[in-house]
């Protein structure tokens, strides 16, 4: 096997179409609102690419006892309501540096040659801490596009994300521009301990309202209340574990 190898499993006519890049992260909030998508959109949505590279992990994933090697998997949809969309989703990013940069480029590749002009990467930012409103922050290639982001609801913040945007969410912008693709990077607030998909539904309504299509959130909801429960516990933990520590007072009598 090559360094990179691009499957073509489908041609589907698509009619000015935004790439839409969700691969797991923080929180796993972009691969969330790709898998998402994915699921609302099922009778319009064509698998069309499959990207395989040696950057990726070197495993399989295995369903129903069937083994498959490592991929990112692309798909067209179609008749959204609004713009045709080409999501690219998987289980991994790349290991190392250079297999970013691989990917991204390829990621690029292929979005060319569907003619795409505009391009979504989604991710999460890290709190580091269990957080009750979900923010969704931006970063874009040309300040043109701020607006229309706020409008939705994108908050544009100096100094944020602190360090960058690391990974192929963030070379897909500064290759992108290189090409000439509008690009943008809309990242979720999360506490960056759990899958969130409080955060997931936040970037979906943004691009909801960008990219003009409706969808349901009830399974993402449904998502939402399990890790309820389960932050719950979080926070219990962690009271208990404060009233647990020992004063100053009772140390004295320690030894």
């Amino acid at each position: 096997m090559d360094e990179l190898d691009i499957d073509v499993v489908a041609d589907v006519e698509l009619d000015d179409p935004v790439l839409i890049e969700g691969l797991p992260g923080v929180g796993h909030v972009g691969s969330l609102v790709a898998e998402h998508l994915l699921e609302e959109f099922e009778a319009e949505s064509t698998l069309v690419r499959r990207i395989y590279s040696t950057a990726f992990p070197p495993q399989v994933s295995v369903e129903d006892g069937v083994a498959s090697l490592t991929c990112t998997e692309v798909y067209a949809v179609t008749e959204t309501g609004g713009e045709d969309l080409l999501v690219f989703t998987g289980d991994h990013q790349a290991q190392h540096g250079d297999g970013h940069y691989m990917l991204a480029e390829a990621f690029l590749d292929v979005a060319e040659s569907f003619d795409v002009s505009q391009c979504y990467a989604l991710g999460g930012v890290p709190t580091g801490e269990l957080i009750e409103s979900y923010d969704v922050i931006g970063a874009v290639t040309d300040e043109s596009m701020i607006d229309d982001l706020e409008d939705a609801g994108v908050e544009f913040r100096e100094d944020e994300p602190a360090g960058g945007i690391v990974g192929v969410s963030g070379l897909l912008l500064g290759l992108g521009v290189r090409r000439g693709v509008d690009a943008a990077c809309l990242m979720g607030e999360t506490s960056g301990y759990l899958v969130d998909p409080k955060s997931a539904r936040a970037v979906l309504s943004v691009l909801e309202t960008r990219l003009g299509f409706d969808v349901e959130y009830d399974s993402l909801d449904e998502r939402a209340e399990e890790m309820e429960a389960v932050m719950g516990k979080i926070r219990e933990m962690e009271s208990q574990a404060s009233m647990d520590v020992p004063s100053d007072d009772d140390l004295r009598y320690i030894g």
